[in-house]
């Protein structure tokens, strides 16, 4: 028990050192200090800063998924689906604006370019939720006729921005406008050939 509270202290410490001074700025000495153990305390866990990085976004996304599972409707409208997504993944970065800080770093760096490089490759084969989603929306033909990438940034570019401006105080996400939000990001993606209706009923 000690052990794993250690390594998530070393985590914790980790991600506000990272984001305070940029992933270069952030030697291994001094999440140590930070943490209060020896630096070889921390490669009992890491095998260096690379696998550190690493780690704490797959910690974050493990957190997010798991977020997103507890209630996702796995049936039902694809609308409301998306709606769902869209709005449970604002809410969680609004609520933890460290680890949306962190998110944005990672995306933004060679960790995170290489990363979505190998899934778009999908060298992982892992099942994204959003990705399966948009699949079943292609197929239905209730979404635009464009690369699933494409409308993959189309839904949630726009949650990036206004998260950034939440945490800037430039704007309040209240429950209303998350749900207008994602209606917003829906209506980004949805053919527009499809009866308001139509693709409210699939």
């Amino acid at each position: 028990m000690k052990s794993l509270d250690k390594r998530k202290e070393i985590i914790s410490v980790a991600m506000e050192l990272l984001v305070e001074n940029g992933f270069h700025g952030v030697p291994m000495s001094m999440i140590a200090a930070r943490a209060n153990v020896a630096v070889g305390t921390i490669y009992r866990y890491f095998a260096g800063k690379d696998e550190l990085i690493y780690a704490l976004f797959q910690e974050l996304e493990t957190s997010i998924t798991a977020a997103i599972r507890e209630r996702f409707p796995t049936t039902g409208a694809i609308r409301e689906r998306f709606l769902y997504l869209n709005g449970i993944i604002l809410q969680y970065l609004i609520d933890n604006p460290l680890h949306f800080r962190y998110l944005e770093q990672f995306m933004n760096s060679p960790y995170g370019v290489s990363m979505r490089r190998d899934r778009l490759l999908d060298k992982e084969g892992r099942n994204d939720i959003f990705m399966t989603l948009f699949e079943e929306a292609i197929a239905a033909r209730i979404v635009k006729d464009i690369p699933i990438n494409a409308l993959f940034s189309l839904a949630i570019a726009p949650l990036i921005f206004l998260v950034r401006d939440h945490i800037l105080g430039f704007v309040t996400l209240n429950e209303d406008l998350i749900r207008q939000t994602a209606e917003a990001c829906w209506d980004a993606v949805r053919r527009n050939d499809c009866e308001s209706g139509a693709d409210r009923a699939r």
